[in-house]
């Protein structure tokens, strides 16, 4: 064997158990995040998107997995709370870029500083050699997906 997985549905298989861990704890985080800002999980998800560079209505949508509509109406209520803002696009007139507001920014900060993300207990039970395996194996694949 040259280190590959053998085939693909073994690869499939590990990712769909990968997927699943992390699909059932978001539940309870979400809901925790939505609590902490008194916004739903969906507004939260857009804030965050903003926090590296101001984005186009379009990328926005791509990025949170919406419709340009759904988008556009997320934004238009943080914009009608403070907490982003639209400037004209440098190269294109037809667009506009969303940005955080200071106030969408420490919004974000609060959900950091506040909300715990702690691994579930099967995580943190792992050994030391486990975690460190797992954390090579998890880097690998990220510098793989980029």
């Amino acid at each position: 064997m040259t280190g590959h997985a053998s085939s693909g549905s073994e690869a499939d298989s590990i990712w769909q158990v990968l997927v699943g861990m992390v699909w059932e704890t978001r539940g309870e985080w979400r809901r925790k995040v939505s609590d902490a800002t008194g916004l739903p999980f969906s507004r939260i998800r857009v804030l965050w998107r903003l926090l590296d560079a101001p984005t186009t209505l379009k990328q926005l949508a791509d990025m949170t997995g919406s419709d340009a509509p759904a988008t556009t109406v997320a934004v238009n209520d943080l914009e009608d709370r403070g907490l982003v803002e639209r400037h004209p696009h440098p190269d294109n007139r037809r667009a506009k870029l969303v940005s955080l507001t200071p106030a969408g920014r420490q919004l974000v900060d609060l959900v950091r500083r506040t909300v715990r993300d702690d691994a579930p207990p099967a995580v943190q039970q792992l050994s030391k050699t486990d975690l460190a395996h797992l954390r090579r194996i998890l880097e690998r694949i990220n510098r793989h997906e980029r």
